[in-house]
C-alpha cells in the first residue's frame, strides 16, 4: 500500500523525488525517444489517443489500468519497472536467464553452421 502523502513511490530502487508519471516518461523516452513516432507507437501499443500518449511522454500523467498492462506487454523496460516496484525481482532473474539461454542457443546454432561449412570446404 502506498502512503497517502502524494504520488511518490517509496521504493528503495527509485529516487525519492521521482513520481510514477515521471518514471514512466523516462522509461518510455529512453526506449522510444520523444518524437512524433514515439506517440504513434504508444497509440498503437495501447489504443490510447495522441494527447494521452503525449502526456505519458511528458510525465504530466502516467498510464493506469489497462493502458499500463498494454505497455507492459510491449515494453520490457516498463515490465521490469512494474516488477521492481512490486518487489518481485526473482521474476526479472528468470526472464533474463531465459533471454541469455535463447541467445546462447542462437550462438551455438551459428557456430555449428560455420563448422559445417568449414568441414565441407576442408581438403
Amino acid at each position: 500500500m502506498f502512503p497517502k502523502t502524494g504520488k511518490k513511490f517509496p521504493a528503495e530502487d527509485v529516487p525519492a523525488s521521482s513520481t510514477y508519471a515521471g518514471l514512466i516518461a523516462d522509461i518510455l523516452k529512453s526506449e522510444l525517444g520523444n518524437s512524433h513516432q514515439a506517440h504513434k507507437t504508444l497509440m498503437r501499443w495501447t489504443g490510447a489517443n495522441e494527447r494521452t500518449a503525449k502526456n505519458w511522454l511528458s510525465g504530466s500523467n502516467g498510464p493506469s489500468g489497462e493502458h499500463l498492462l498494454q505497455l507492459m506487454r510491449n515494453s520490457d523496460r516498463v515490465f521490469e519497472f512494474v516488477l521492481k516496484l512490486s518487489h518481485r525481482p526473482a521474476l526479472l532473474c528468470s526472464r533474463r536467464l531465459e533471454e541469455v539461454r535463447n541467445s546462447l542457443q542462437v550462438t551455438a546454432d551459428l557456430l555449428s553452421e560455420v563448422i559445417e561449412i568449414q568441414d565441407r570446404h576442408a581438403p
